[in-house]
């Protein structure tokens, strides 16, 4: 080298050069196959997900395919993608996966893959889930509260698994069931996919056996139910293994004599807020009952049960009911002076009387003559804010029981978590194991929220301020080493940042702040 100090003196020059360039090439942006923009809300299910150690045990389970990638880590991907921006797998894939900080390597065919092989071993998935979170957090399965719903797919041909039944959503598309089982502390617990066709009543028999079976739920409990799945073999099968039952009852299916004592005045004892404010009013009574039953020769029979019944008596919700009733009359009525079919009355077919009569209004079989039941209308009325709770615990506290009853609500939560915030149903796929993956995904989805929102946030926020944080908390890229935060301050932000001591709030983050968060433990 002849002169090395010109030399270098150049080389530093071309450095110099090129990182004007770069400077100014970040000043004046184009346009980017790849979005600045990433999405970080998913982090809490992350770190919650990450501290579970599933992965071992997923791994393992791996090791019978010969799959190319990771199957733990495509679950996961999946269930982060469903939590920020709910959407296709196709568009999942090339839209919001990218956006994730995580690098993900597997294609769109391997995701299908990958999906049917967890929704074909989706129980073992959801045993490993519960064995690795009862070694933090045992579960209480003193009470267990189970309920099932329904998911219709836009296809006009059942095929044995996508059948058609009664739907919740009042469709004529096949549908499939989802039964959930919830612990006291209404944390998932299990789920079970059935045909569409299938009677939810017995079904909860039988996913009752076996999510109990399978997760190894021994000794007594409590299972609660609505009215829905209150049937005396429901019952009967509680107490032949060896469980408890708290389900409601509907008052005006009540025999005359009980429906006398509901509507007594006596013995309600009111149930007041802080300010003296009436919630409602409950009385109980002990006592046998009778149900009569046809057993499996077909034979009928009576069995004397004792059995604790609470009522409740709500005012606001006996205003709401009234105002219902009052509605479906003036629809009735609005329909027999527009002389409109029996077809077209609806629900408010239960307040009218339909009679075959003549022209002057003699009873024949021929014309149908609408009259309104003035006798049904006022029974609705007087039974209005009403509910009756049926249980085998007839030493349990009026309160205990009404607080049971009334837990019911998480699940019915859960199954809104799935059709609104997370949009469950799946439209786009069609094999049973891919059907039942993506319901496995939307599951653990559930479950990391439920664990969020009881045992990192103590219950005091809804699902609604978590799944506004998780959609919104999202990050601009403007250079290598530095982000700018996009999301609306909120006091759920304020109050996770303070808790964790993220920088959460923060306008300006750089790698290492969000490296904290995504590795951040509860």
């Amino acid at each position: 080298m002849d002169d090395p100090i010109a030399f270098y003196r150049e080389e530093v020059q071309k450095l110099n050069q090129k990182v004007q360039k770069r400077k100014q090439d970040e000043k004046v942006r184009q346009i980017s196959s790849e979005s600045p923009e990433k999405l970080l809300g998913y982090f809490p299910f992350k770190n919650l997900n990450d501290a579970l150690g599933c992965k071992k045990y997923i791994d393992l389970m791996q090791t019978a395919t010969d799959f190319r990638f990771n199957v733990f880590d495509m679950t996961s991907a999946l269930v982060y993608a469903r939590a920020v921006h709910p959407c296709s797998k196709s568009k999942t894939y090339d839209e919001v996966i990218p956006k994730l900080f995580e690098a993900h390597d597997f294609s769109l065919d391997q995701l299908y893959a990958g999906l049917g092989y967890i929704g074909s071993e989706y129980e073992k998935v959801i045993e490993i889930y519960k064995h690795q979170l009862s070694k933090k957090h045992p579960f209480d399965t003193s009470h267990t509260y189970f309920d099932c719903t329904n998911f219709y797919f836009e296809i006009d041909r059942e095929d044995g698994f996508r059948m058609k039944g009664p739907s919740k959503e009042n469709k004529k598309e096949p549908i499939v069931g989802l039964g959930l089982l919830l612990d006291a502390n209404q944390i998932p617990v299990g789920m079970k996919l059935y045909p569409g066709n299938e009677s939810e009543k017995p079904v909860m028999r039988n996913i009752i056996d076996d999510l109990k079976q399978r997760n190894h739920i021994s000794g007594r409990t409590i299972q609660v139910a609505d009215k829905g799945l209150n049937c005396f073999n429901n019952i009967l099968h509680a107490l032949k293994a060896g469980d408890g039952y708290l389900f409601s009852k509907s008052v005006k299916t009540l025999p005359e004599t009980e429906k006398t004592w509901v509507l007594l005045e006596n013995d309600y004892a009111d149930v007041k807020d802080k300010k003296g404010e009436v919630l409602y009013r409950m009385k109980e009574c002990v006592d046998d009952f009778i149900y009569t039953y046809t057993d499996d020769a077909g034979h009928k029979k009576t069995l004397k049960l004792r059995e604790k019944r609470v009522v409740t008596f709500n005012p606001k919700l006996a205003e709401k009911q009234r105002y219902e009733i009052n509605k479906q009359v003036e629809k009735a009525k609005a329909l027999k002076a527009g002389g409109a079919k029996k077809s077209e009355y609806g629900d408010s077919a239960k307040y009218v009387s339909f009679v075959a009569a003549d022209k002057k209004g003699q009873r024949t079989d021929g014309k149908i003559k609408v009259e309104l039941n003035d006798k049904a209308i006022e029974n609705a009325k007087k039974l209005a804010g009403y509910n009756m709770m049926v249980t085998s615990e007839t030493h349990m506290p009026a309160s205990e029981i009404y607080a049971a009853y009334h837990n019911l609500w998480r699940i019915e939560e859960s199954f809104r978590i799935m059709k609104s915030q997370l949009d469950a149903r799946p439209v786009y796929l069609q094999k049973e194991d891919t059907i039942t993956g993506h319901f496995l995904i939307c599951y653990l989805a559930v479950l990391l929220t439920r664990l969020l929102q009881i045992h990192v946030l103590n219950d005091a926020y809804g699902v609604e301020d978590i799944f506004d944080f998780v959609h919104d908390f999202r990050v601009a890229k403007i250079s290598d080493r530095k982000y700018i935060n996009l999301t609306k301050n909120s006091s759920f932000i304020k109050d996770l940042s303070a808790q964790t001591g993220l920088p959460l709030t923060s306008y300006f983050l750089g790698n290492g702040d969000i490296n904290k968060m995504l590795s951040h433990r509860f």
